[in-house]
């Protein structure tokens, strides 16, 4: 696969590579390439087909988009914590029961097990494809970004949620990844993952929730479960400040 497009921050400390959900890229986390470079070496993906990566040559199921985080880490060194949220959650799910080795921990954030646990979900999921091709980027995103945040958020950041999303969203990136997501149902998997893992999720994500981030708590053996206050579903992009002290707590914790 060609090299994919990485934001980095950091000299030293270690590697935190962060996976952004469905409809984002790597510009979702500049609170954390901001926040945690004096702790971290922190790296970023465009996921295949978004944003500056290029498009896959092929279709991609959720097992290629976790070997194409491999890739990553191993461009990077011989293993990484790995920071997920959403459906970048999932692959990172994924990538710790398909390359365990590259995996030293996992930072799981409002999260779920993914779209196939679900048949109403699952359609759900599929069905986007098609509203962005019909809609286009922009309006795709002015429809979907301001569900993401909660309430509290605050005019500037909804924008940056919306526009964010509307560069870095495309066919036939997206629908890959769709497809991934409605076919993940990755409960039966939890306990195969050895990493220890700090779950996440903002007290009103409305989107994955609370309880999805607890199917995950509980699924997993090494784990720890925490609730970001005053969040919606991007707790990390919301309330940066309580996000990444968590992150922080979670390295210092698996790194002493």
């Amino acid at each position: 696969m060609t090299a994919l497009h990485v934001e980095e921050a950091g000299a030293s400390g270690p590697l935190l590579l962060c996976l952004h959900g469905i409809g984002s890229s790597s510009a979702a986390f500049a609170p954390q390439l901001e926040g945690l470079a004096e702790h971290a070496r922190v790296i970023a993906w465009d996921a295949p087909g978004y944003g500056k990566s290029p498009d896959p040559d092929a279709p991609l199921d959720l097992d290629g988009f976790a070997d194409a985080a491999a890739e990553v880490v191993r461009a990077y060194g011989s293993s990484a914590h790995v920071l997920g949220v959403s459906w970048g959650g999932v692959i990172a799910l994924r990538l710790a029961t398909r390359h365990p080795e590259l995996v030293a921990s996992l930072i799981v954030a409002d999260s779920s097990a993914g779209s196939g646990t679900d048949p109403a979900k699952a359609a759900a999921m599929r069905a986007r494809a098609t509203e962005l091709a019909e809609t286009g980027p922009r309006v795709f995103a002015a429809q979907r970004g301001p569900r993401l945040v909660s309430e509290l958020a605050d005019a500037a950041l909804v924008e940056r949620v919306v526009e964010t999303m509307a560069g870095s969203v495309r066919l036939p990136g997206y629908g890959y990844a769709a497809e991934s997501m409605a076919g993940a149902d990755l409960r039966e998997e939890l306990a195969a993952v050895t990493a220890p893992t700090l779950v996440v999720c903002g007290d009103r994500d409305t989107v994955t929730g609370v309880e999805a981030s607890q199917v995950l708590a509980g699924g997993l053996h090494k784990t720890a479960y925490v609730i970001v206050k005053d969040a919606g579903h991007l707790a990390n992009q919301e309330q940066p400040e309580r996000f990444n002290a968590w992150v922080l707590s979670h390295l210092h914790i698996v790194t002493r």
